[in-house]
């Protein structure tokens, strides 16, 4: 059993669900990945990442809408120095996950038939975010 890490840069511009399933299985692909456990770790405060349906874009529609109610933007926060979106998108990543645990078998993810892994963006404004993968496992000869 061995372990490698790699870095998943994505580029957001503004709140959004952005997909990263087939960047993920890329990499497991090019490392040869087999057996094992894939975890995912988003190095910010204002993103998360979350495993949600990749069928029907108007599930991305109604959470981006129900996390706006769990935090809204024009709420009295102490936290606003750097602008109205900031401490709401601090609450939505507390809420939501910073990491995920994905086992892999025979070098595929298994996800559920719907699933896919997503960024979260909560922030108004384009960031460019990092996604540790990690992987442990046997890898392919």
């Amino acid at each position: 059993m061995s372990q490698t890490f790699e870095t998943l840069r994505v580029a957001t511009h503004g709140p959004a669900l952005l997909e990263q399933t087939g960047a993920v299985r890329q990499w497991l692909d090019q490392i040869a990945a087999r057996d094992g456990l894939l975890t995912l770790f988003i190095r910010h405060t204002s993103a998360s990442l979350l495993i949600q349906e990749n069928a029907d874009p108007d599930v991305h529609v109604d959470l981006l809408a129900a996390f706006e109610r769990l935090a809204p933007r024009h709420h009295a926060y102490v936290h606003s120095v750097e602008g109205p979106d900031d401490m709401p998108a601090h609450i939505k990543a507390a809420v939501l996950q910073t990491s995920l645990s994905i086992p892999v078998q025979s070098g595929q993810m298994a996800l559920g038939t719907w699933q896919g892994i997503y960024v979260v963006e909560h922030r108004d404004r384009p960031h460019r975010r990092e996604v540790l993968m990690h992987y442990l496992g046997t890898f392919a000869d």
